[in-house]
């Protein structure tokens, strides 16, 4: 037999475990990518349970049906056009009459709706009792418990779906929220009025339809004139009247009059379904908080929190990166031994596992730093940074709902400038989307490792976390000198909701980590392999074929003078004149591998730059390496690793750094510029989406690099003065 396949959807306010409960479910069969037209995430998962074949969709997280982002135009229209076979509400049962508000409004929606009373331990806690039983009758619709977090519940969420699916009744109309006699009159007149004009085009609820149209809903109106072409006009002129009429008999518009009433149902159902209980309980949140985000000591120990995380990206990432060297290297021997030597040889070798190589090490460490940053996400913490930044984020004219953009730069500035949405003021998000780049993502990370490893050994960790907090400076004061200059305008009030804290699931933790990590893997087999060809290509041609001649005459002169050496010398100096024949042979290979890569036409390239990257202490390889970057800033280490003439041997890189000429003060600049100069292109493309001007993309990057290249030459300059 065929199996039946449901479609399910996960509505809920954000912070109230849906995403954890949708990661229950679903676990690693989840399928992450953009909804049509627009570049919000949308996560989808299958599952097979007791014989079914269901599609679970993770709607973003809204506290309302009456859209104003984005994120809340997809989730409704998810539910209205997608028409999933039920909607699951994930509640916040601590909360219960703020998660309430949607819940009703996901009520009034003509389909199967299942309440969730999700964090039923943290209710307890609180002394909080909710009588499902009594809610479930109330508002004639299945009701269960769930503890996401602690994965209770979840085979009993998916059999009451199932069963409210295969029972084929919709939700009863009854029970729904009961407007005052004037606005139900409006809504009858308007429901009819619909249902009259509207045809088989139109097939959104008469009665939701109604209430939207009172409630003056944009999206709503313009569907009305779309779809029901002839009298579509004609409705929103009556509904029009209506509103005018309320608005006279109340003295306020009709969308407040209406939440103000479903907020009086809301009450109501509290009233009869919660208990609370006589004995104070200890609220664990509030006096973590009193400590977290206390004014004097809370920001030291957020400081502490970031250092700390970094501290232990670079440590703990140390042993993994080792064996996966010690593998590429391995791997790189073998393919080497069978190859036969020629340009396709040399593309493998010294092209694609010289490129991939160089960058693969550092997965553990991209996967270290997702798992604290997911830390933060799921104990609550993140939203406490920013209440703690909002005061600092007020010197430079922005609250601290812009930080959380920032914070989420520190895994990638993508989703961080798409997360800019949020703000109301168009010129905070402008602002923001400006600044946010100046994070170091995980990209600029593999970069910071191998140069700080490299040159400054111990205090490596330390180093990458100045490097962090310097973005996060620079980017304060390029806001404070835009706020008072292109951008000018008051500061917005900043109101921002703080969960209360959670012990975050290992599994979700993982999930997170590993869903942010593989477009890291993604890269390796894209961007970052065809800039590693490219880099070759171009650093292998053209052949220089005089030098190539030179070469061999100098290899074969020296080996002919040992040769000679050997041959009239004492038995015991046998060994000493091999070690000296050696090293001059892979001297003379190192300096043919550099003047090949000179006169190739990268080398051709960095020389032409090399005029500009001077002062700031970054030869000409590294102003190519820079230059590469742009694609993806993974790409910097892929360059660097084929343009430094690396040999096959452990640790190959940091040698020929070493062996380059770079001091650590040079490689402090190059961290410095990585950090600072134009984002990847991704970044570029996303900054002129979100902001709709091409102005403000070429400003950000002209900006980006002016500041890179002043902020390095007065470092490379005064250390040298200092010195």
């Amino acid at each position: 037999m065929q199996q039946k396949c449901f479609s399910i959807a996960l509505a809920g306010n954000p912070n109230s475990g849906k995403t954890t409960i949708f990661n229950n479910l679903t676990g690693t069969r989840q399928k992450v990518g953009n909804w049509a037209g627009v570049t919000v995430e949308k996560k989808e998962g299958r599952i097979n349970r007791f014989g079914y074949d269901i599609r679970i969709t993770d709607l973003p997280g809204t506290y309302s049906l009456t859209p104003f982002s984005i994120e809340e135009i997809v989730a409704r229209d998810f539910v209205l056009d997608e028409e999933p076979d039920i909607v699951i509400n994930i509640i916040d049962s601590s909360n219960l009459e703020r998660s309430l508000y949607l819940a009703t409004q996901v009520r009034e929606l003509n389909c199967n709706v299942l309440f969730v009373l999700n964090m039923a331990d943290l209710a307890r806690q609180r002394g909080i009792k909710i009588d499902d039983k009594k809610l479930s009758e109330l508002l004639d619709l299945p009701v269960v418990f769930t503890v996401g977090n602690r994965n209770k519940g979840m085979d009993i969420l998916v059999t009451a779906a199932i069963e409210l699916i295969e029972s084929e009744k919709r939700t009863p109309a009854r029970r729904r929220v009961k407007y005052s006699k004037d606005i139900e009159k409006s809504i009858s007149a308007i429901e009819a009025l619909v249902e009259a004009r509207s045809d088989d085009n139109f097939s959104y609820d008469a009665r939701w339809t109604a209430i939207k149209l009172l409630e003056d809903d944009k999206i709503v109106k313009k569907r009305i004139r779309e779809k029901i072409i002839d009298r579509g006009d004609e409705i929103i002129e009556q509904v029009e009247k209506h509103r005018e009429c309320i608005h006279a008999l109340y003295n306020d518009d009709p969308e407040i009059i209406m939440t103000d009433e479903r907020y009086g149902f809301i009450q109501g159902i509290i009233k009869e379904v919660v208990t609370l209980s006589s004995r104070q309980r200890v609220d664990i949140s509030r006096n973590i908080d009193l400590v977290l985000t206390n004014r004097f000591c809370g920001f030291p120990i957020f400081i502490f929190f970031i250092w700390a995380m970094f501290q232990l990206t670079f440590s703990a990432g140390a042993y993994p990166m080792e064996w996966i060297d010690m593998g590429v290297n391995l791997f790189s021997a073998q393919m080497s031994a069978l190859l036969p030597d020629g340009v396709i040889k040399d593309l493998f070798i010294n092209g694609i596992l010289t490129g991939l190589g160089s960058v693969i090490i550092f997965l553990p460490n991209i996967l270290i730093l997702f798992f604290f940053i997911a830390i933060f996400e799921d104990t609550g913490y993140m939203a406490r940074s920013a209440f703690l930044m909002d005061r600092i984020m007020h010197l430079i004219g922005l609250h601290g709902k812009s930080f959380i953009p920032m914070l989420i730069g520190f895994g990638c500035n993508v989703p961080a400038v798409i997360s800019a949405r949020t703000l109301e003021s168009e010129k905070d998000r402008i602002l923001t989307i400006l600044i946010t780049p100046f994070m170091s993502c995980s990209a600029k990370l593999p970069v910071y490792i191998m140069l700080a490893g490299t040159f400054f050994k111990e205090q490596a960790g330390t180093v990458i976390f100045i490097i962090y907090l310097a973005g996060i400076i620079l980017g304060m004061l390029t806001g404070r000198l835009f706020r008072a200059t292109l951008l000018a305008g008051k500061d917005a009030p900043f109101v921002m909701e703080l969960p209360p804290y959670r012990v975050p699931m290992l599994k979700s933790l993982i999930i997170h980590m590993w869903d942010r990590s593989k477009m890291f893997l993604k890269k390796m087999g894209g961007v970052i392999l065809a800039g590693s060809v490219i880099i070759w290509v171009l650093s292998s041609f053209p052949i220089d074929t005089e030098g190539r001649k030179a070469y061999l005459a100098e290899k074969q002169s020296v080996m002919t003078f040992y040769t000679d050496q050997t041959a009239s010398s004492k038995a015991d100096k046998h060994s000493l004149l091999q070690a000296e024949f050696n090293e001059k042979l892979a001297k003379i290979d190192a300096d043919q591998a550099v003047k090949r890569v000179e006169y190739s036409l990268m080398g051709r390239i960095g020389k032409f730059l090399s005029p500009v990257f001077e002062p700031v202490g970054i030869d000409w390889r590294g102003s190519i390496a820079l230059l590469t970057g742009f694609v993806a800033k993974e790409v910097v280490i892929s360059s660097m690793s084929i343009l430094y003439a690396v040999e096959k041997e452990e640790d190959a890189l940091e040698h020929a750094l070493v062996k380059s000429g770079m001091s650590p003060l040079s490689a402090l600049s190059m961290m410095f510029f990585v950090l600072l100069y134009v984002p990847c292109l991704a970044t570029v493309t996303t900054t002129f989406r979100e902001t709709g001007s091409l102005k403000w993309m070429m400003f950000g990057i002209v900006y980006s690099c002016s500041l890179a290249w002043l902020v390095c030459f007065c470092i490379y300059q005064g250390g040298r003065l200092l010195a």
